[in-house]
């Protein structure tokens, strides 16, 4: 599978990026677990952006797997339902991480909580310096707290590495005003400012990885992760998806 576009504006827009890809977008048409054809393809969008120059890192999510949220609902005790769900990050991260290599990508796992036989822990200073020296970075189990979801740990690792932009990559093509996939007359919106998706209540990310967003001043860009080239597509304006920013 060929991870060229020929049809690509080959000058991209940011220099560091960091891609929310959620548990359930390495699901493929699966009802769960892990499809290595999706991520083999998700692992060739991402050759696609490095091989224009960009440093790319990633933080995945683990709803494919175990939702703390849902766990918490069905009675669990909250903080241990959300530790849960970091392991299943971990398990996504280094499924991803071997799909990547297999298809030439130096990447690298750095997990919020210490898991040192497979994984080596989040250090700020190692994780940039790893992305400058080419390599991907895939951060796992979130935030490392309970209480917080993977696209608030999202916004945080953004802003750590000083990302020029964060990438959420979903089911569909930006963001709309309600599920396009429920309602047929559901409007995409191509901008919108942070306060706008805090006052419509727009569910693209919580509230928290907005805000901090927001106060990191990072454009978020929302875009399909399903489509093959899209995030490549994106990095250089082409395209559909929705920007996010003041």
């Amino acid at each position: 599978m060929p991870t060229s576009l020929p049809d690509l504006d080959p000058t991209p827009n940011y220099k560091r990026v960091l891609i929310k890809v959620s548990g359930e977008a390495l699901m493929g048409e699966q009802a769960f677990g892990q499809d290595i054809g999706t991520m083999e393809r998700i692992a060739l969008d991402i050759k696609a952006v490095i091989e224009l120059g960009v440093e790319v890192c990633i933080v995945v999510g683990g709803g494919n797997i175990f939702r703390g949220v849902s766990g918490a609902a069905k009675g669990m005790d909250r903080a241990s339902a959300d530790y849960m769900g970091m392991l299943a990050t971990v398990m996504n991260a280094l499924a991803l991480q071997n799909v990547m290599e297999l298809n030439g990508l130096e990447t690298r796992v750095l997990s919020a909580i210490t898991i040192q036989e497979v994984a080596e822990p989040y250090i700020r200073r190692r994780a940039i310096r790893h992305m400058e020296r080419g390599r991907v970075v895939i951060f796992a189990a979130g935030t490392g707290n309970p209480y917080f979801t993977t696209d608030s740990a999202a916004a945080l690792r953004a802003a750590e590495m000083d990302c020029d932009a964060l990438m959420k990559g979903t089911q569909v093509d930006g963001v709309y005003d309600k599920d396009p996939k429920l309602h047929k007359d559901a409007k995409r919106f191509g901008t919108l400012t942070y306060h706008d998706v805090l006052a419509k209540d727009l569910k693209v990310m919580d509230a928290s990885a907005i805000s901090l967003a927001r106060n990191s001043q990072i454009p978020v860009l929302v875009f399909s992760i399903g489509e093959p080239g899209s995030f490549a597509r994106v990095i250089t304006g082409q395209g559909r998806y929705t920007i996010i920013q003041d």
